[in-house]
């Protein structure tokens, strides 16, 4: 998902007490994602039978949303890594180094069964989540980093999201770690490229299409959710409590955590609001298929409820990064 306009920056003091048009979009994108994907969850519970039916399209549905991810890319947004590559760096590292890691504590501090652990892990190794770009957006946080974060990381993860998954999940159920690449490289990283080359090649045409993609992105994200529910609808009511923990505590502490790197490093207030965000908010549509493909339908429910969480604890910590800065501009002009 992007914002609108979410390239023009990280918002100015001025209007911190209160959101302008561009905001109140933005928070009305980030809140109708978890209701929509919700009701992809509902309908993938109560009418699990026809809707698995569609399993086999988990995967072009993915490719569906990576395409659309690519076609919001600019070169512009591969400059940066040359440009400020500290802060590209930092964020990176602490997506792939930060949330495994928290996924690997969160499952022993919480004696997890193997297959949710595998579950919290494969969203752990997976890149960063695209609905972060608004999120930083509206937290004020460096809008153009998140961006490049954001491309970066997705274009690592055929190679860093089956490595580390093998590493740190096979230990709680087998692993075809090579086969996972191969479709991470076919649903994330082939549809990414060719959006960002459809986007070089008719530009005019895709710049009138941006405003209709998130939302497009948001309708397959909830197709993506309901046919993992449906794999998983007869044990949803005895691990739901346990998922929706376990996902809560790892999200948190990713912002938490990737604040505090940011802050370590030495970067700026924007920056660390990106890095939290960023290390925080996860590609958890890719992390469900996955795990419906390669793990099993309950390994798959940690990224499906991880779907819904990280937009909401997102806009929350958005409105929390506004209430410092309108307390700031009030002690300014006191």
């Amino acid at each position: 998902m992007s914002a609108p306009s979410p390239r023009s920056g990280a918002g100015s003091a001025d209007d911190a007490a209160g959101p302008g048009t561009a905001d109140r979009a933005a928070y009305v994108a980030v809140l109708v994602f978890p209701v929509l994907v919700l009701a992809g969850g509902l309908v993938g519970y109560l009418f699990a039978p026809t809707v698995h039916h569609a399993a086999p399209w988990t995967n072009t549905l993915l490719g569906l949303v990576m395409f659309g991810m690519g076609l919001t890319l600019r070169p512009a947004d591969f400059v940066l890594v040359v440009k400020r590559p500290v802060p590209i760096v930092v964020g990176v590292l602490a997506q792939y180094v930060v949330m495994p890691g928290v996924a690997v504590l969160v499952s022993w501090l919480m004696q997890l069964p193997p297959e949710i652990a595998a579950g919290v892990i494969l969203v752990g190794c997976a890149p960063g989540g695209t609905a972060s770009n608004v999120v930083s957006y509206l937290a004020r946080g460096d809008v153009a980093v998140s961006v490049t974060m954001t491309s970066i990381s997705t274009l690592l993860a055929p190679l860093l999201t089956p490595l580390l998954t093998l590493w740190l999940a096979g230990a709680y159920m087998p692993l075809n770690g090579a086969a996972m690449a191969r479709s991470i490289a076919m649903v994330v990283l082939l549809p990414v490229v060719l959006g960002l080359v459809v986007r070089l090649a008719l530009p005019r045409v895709v710049s009138r299409l941006l405003p209709v993609l998130p939302w497009f992105s948001v309708v397959v994200i909830a197709a993506i959710v309901a046919i993992v529910v449906s794999g998983s609808a007869d044990k949803i009511v005895q691990a739901g409590l346990l998922v929706l923990a376990a996902v809560a505590v790892h999200n948190v502490l990713g912002l938490l955590l990737g604040w505090a790197v940011g802050r370590v490093t030495g970067q700026p207030a924007p920056v660390r609001r990106t890095t939290a965000i960023e290390v925080g908010m996860q590609n958890s549509g890719l992390a469900a298929g996955l795990a419906a493909q390669y793990m099993s339908p309950v390994a798959a429910l940690p990224g499906a409820v991880f779907s819904v969480w990280h937009n909401l604890s997102g806009a929350v910590f958005a409105l929390l990064c506004r209430r410092v800065d309108a307390r700031a501009a009030a002690r300014r002009s006191a």
